[in-house]
């Protein structure tokens, strides 16, 4: 028997912006029944590549190809009305974030009935009953319910699922899923890869866009390596992953964490911050652990609840206590909605428990007031998961150095210009990114510009809520490695929170693993990892992938 034609044939796709080539000479087949995933770093061409596929690839844009194909349908030149009788029907797009993707102020029932209706597929009792039977295939539970639900009600992994049921809503024989996973935890993470494999073991084909190689191994037959809008190696999952040939693909395998001891080396050595350091904190006389030193940061039986309308209080934290060592690292882990934030506010002094405490170098810190804390508070610093958010965007990364190095008085650039220069330099950043709008910068500059704020008062504890979580894998690394090289020059103690268990695993001396507000194991990283006690412990890790080939 012949076999049977792809779903998808591109041969020497080219696109540019203007005299910009983003995309050249781009060629891939993509089969019945077949994942092809396209991994590479933000800025390498993935999504340029997948939306020229359909017709997206954007205003002002000039898309070429000796050959496009999809489903059967010679692509090139095609007008706007027909590839929208291609999109939705033949193929399904699965964009990242789906709260943006879907409309806030529809039912998610309509979403999904758009697709039908719009390709006219049968009444409207006919597209109701299918949207139900949708939700259910993708695993919601109670479809009805969640068919008259607004996104916003819905959490993270239920959208992303009613983004799939919308995608698959007219059976197309090519699904394009483009970072599908990315800001999802681990448990829901591998439940929509599941869903995805599922998709293509009943016949359709897929092309699974991705920076992360740990999360294709899980669903992928063949990758495409893309650097710099080329693809730079291809094959076999196995061979990509067990036998890696181009320099770029060796250095996405090792920036994984997944494997690699503490303080081992994720990105090149080039990478490492400048040798220039900061002025080092006052730091304890004694050894990490040593008879009789308080730990850095500690909390004891750390319990809050939050109003809920109409309902009982919602008991967001209960009774949880750790200690942090100084010049150590605990990692807490868990899944969205696991109290992980509310407890890291806590421990900053953003958000007062309802009972227990925090200890601060074994001094109270939740129990007193505002005033008193302040003068401590240089002592205790945070990066966060998005530091975009978290800078004014009036001001240079200069000035927002400058705010934190004032602390409390007036803002003055000129006068910490050599301490604004050392911070940089500490964190691997040109001189002349002060003059610079963080806009502008990368989102590895951004996060090394919110790591040097945060030291810049000279603390003794950063608390990092998911501090790399945003970032692709080499970036993700040298963040990692720049944390490890910071930790063992300057003595800090790091309190380190995501729900991403290569990252815990690499990064942390010991654990807490929380479920639903309340540590539901303990211990030094290796005891939890290779020995795990609790059920949701050995799930999480059970869930969480590997870079390794095989489904």
């Amino acid at each position: 028997m012949n076999a049977p034609a792809p779903i998808l044939r591109v041969e020497n796709l080219g696109v540019s912006f203007g005299e910009t080539p983003v995309v050249l000479d781009v060629s891939l087949t993509v089969d019945p029944g077949e994942c092809l995933a396209l991994v590479g770093e933000s800025g390498s061409g993935k999504s340029v590549t997948a939306r020229s596929l359909i017709g997206l690839a954007g205003p002002g844009s000039t898309v070429r190809a000796d050959a496009l194909e999809v489903a059967g349908v010679d692509a090139r030149g095609l007008s706007q009305r027909a590839w929208r009788s291609i999109r939705g029907n033949k193929v399904g797009l699965i964009l990242q974030d789906a709260l943006t993707s879907l409309d806030p102020l529809r039912r998610i029932g309509k979403e999904i009935d758009d697709a039908l209706r719009l390709h006219g597929s049968g009444s409207g009792a006919a597209r109701a009953a299918r949207v139900v039977e949708l939700l259910a295939a993708v695993g919601l539970d109670d479809p009805v319910r969640r068919a008259s639900q607004l996104s916003g009600e819905l959490s993270g992994g239920m959208r992303q699922r009613a983004l799939i049921a919308s995608a698959i809503a007219l059976d197309p024989a090519l699904v394009i899923a483009d970072e599908p996973t990315t800001a999802l935890d681990a448990t829901v993470a591998a439940a929509v890869l599941d869903l995805l494999a599922g998709l293509r073991a009943a016949g359709s084909g897929m092309l699974l866009i991705s920076h992360d190689l740990s999360t294709v191994a899980k669903v992928a037959d063949t990758i495409a390596v893309m650097q710099a809008g080329r693809i730079v190696e291809t094959g076999s999952t196995e061979a990509i992953l067990g036998d890696p040939q181009h320099p770029y693909t060796k250095a996405l395998l090792a920036a994984v964490p997944a494997g690699k001891p503490r303080f081992a080396r994720l990105s090149p050595a080039t990478a490492s911050p400048a040798a220039v350091a900061a002025p080092a904190p006052e730091a304890p006389s004694a050894a990490p652990g040593e008879s009789g030193q308080p730990p850095a940061l500690s909390a004891r039986s750390l319990s809050r609840s939050f109003k809920v309308p109409g309902a009982a209080d919602f008991p967001a934290v209960k009774d949880v206590g750790f200690e942090l060592l100084p010049g150590r690292t605990l990692g807490v882990v868990g899944e969205s909605g696991s109290g992980k934030t509310t407890t890291a506010r806590m421990a900053l002094g953003l958000l007062a428990p309802d009972a227990g405490s925090v200890h601060l170098f074994g001094e109270p810190w939740s129990a007193v007031p505002e005033a008193q804390r302040r003068t401590r508070r240089p002592s205790l610093g945070a990066i966060y998961q998005d530091p975009l958010s978290s800078f004014d965007p009036r001001h240079s990364a200069g000035q927002v150095l400058a705010d934190a190095l004032s602390f409390g008085a007036t803002r003055n650039p000129r006068k910490h210009a050599g301490r604004i220069a050392e911070l940089l330099s500490l964190v691997g950043l040109a001189p002349e990114v002060a003059a610079r709008n963080p806009a502008t910068l990368s989102g590895g500059q951004r996060q090394r510009l919110a790591i040097a704020r945060a030291l810049a008062p000279n603390p003794r504890v950063l608390i990092c809520d998911e501090p790399v979580s945003a970032l692709d894998v080499s970036i993700q690394a040298q963040v990692l490695d720049l944390l490890d090289e910071l930790q063992r020059r300057l003595g800090l103690a790091y309190l380190f929170i995501s729900h991403d268990l290569s990252v815990i695993r690499h990064m942390s001396d010991a654990v807490l693993v929380m479920r639903a507000g309340e540590v539901v194991e303990s211990g030094d990283t290796e005891s939890v990892f290779t020995a795990p006690q609790h059920p949701y412990t050995r799930a999480l890790l059970a869930a969480s992938p590997a870079p390794t080939p095989g489904r």
